[in-house]
């Protein structure tokens, strides 16, 4: 999964902060594989987030978890736009077994 999150004017930094603590909380879940915050250089607000998780219903459950909602509801005044992308991982270097 790819998620494109556009911060506020001036706000890139604090939501990558906000995004890095979000890796920090998912690091213990066996069903996260990977999470990997970018920032785009050619879109200064501009934040992805790299998510590689074991299932759909893995990462769904990941958004009921109370640190996990408390770290979206401290980054929604941060946000001026999101876009995802949901993909199905089919074979590449990194990619478990």
């Amino acid at each position: 999964m790819y998620g494109k999150v556009l911060a506020k004017p001036g706000q890139r930094d604090a939501m990558v902060e906000i995004l890095i603590e979000s890796a920090r909380l998912l690091t213990p879940l066996p069903a996260c594989l990977m999470y990997i915050v970018n920032v785009e250089p050619a879109e200064p607000g501009a934040v992805w987030v790299t998510e590689l998780w074991r299932s759909e219903a893995d990462h769904d459950a990941s958004l009921k978890m109370e640190s996990v909602m408390a770290v979206i509801a401290k980054s929604k005044p941060l946000v001026a736009g999101f876009e995802g992308i949901r993909l199905i991982p089919v074979g590449g270097k990194g990619l478990p077994a």
